[in-house]
């Protein structure tokens, strides 16, 4: 079985949230969704979720390419998922371009999806706030 991991924090879900993970599930068997933790996203990233941890996990393990949700509370645990998962292939999308290309030293494919251009939540956020 060959295993995917991709990491996000899929606050305000969208289709490009979706076309990223169905492009993530369709280059392997399993697909594992690391979804950034409230105190991860706050301390680390300085960002404040609209919604909390518990309903965006919720939400992404609604999504029929997902196999598994697991949290993300620090940048170094990526290491320890691939070990502990036994990953084949690490995904992001393409705006963190060779920020991760350490990773194939663990033996796993590190691939950079493109991201759907016309959405991001981001964008949502600033149309919202105007």
């Amino acid at each position: 079985m060959k295993r995917v991991i991709t990491y996000g924090t899929f606050d305000l879900l969208h289709y490009g949230h979706i076309n990223l993970l169905k492009r993530a599930k369709q280059l392997g068997d399993y697909l594992i969704v690391v979804v950034s933790s409230d105190e991860f996203n706050l301390l680390q990233k300085n960002k404040i979720c609209y919604f909390s941890y518990e309903h965006r996990k919720s939400l992404v393990e609604s999504i029929r390419y997902v196999d598994l949700v697991i949290p993300e509370n620090s940048w170094e645990q990526k290491r320890s998922d691939i070990k502990e998962y036994h990953i084949d292939t690490f995904v992001m999308g393409d705006d963190w371009v060779g920020k991760f290309d350490f990773l194939k030293e663990e033996g796993v494919e590190v691939i950079y999806l493109p991201r759907t251009k016309e959405i991001s939540t981001s964008k949502i956020k600033e149309d919202l706030a105007d």
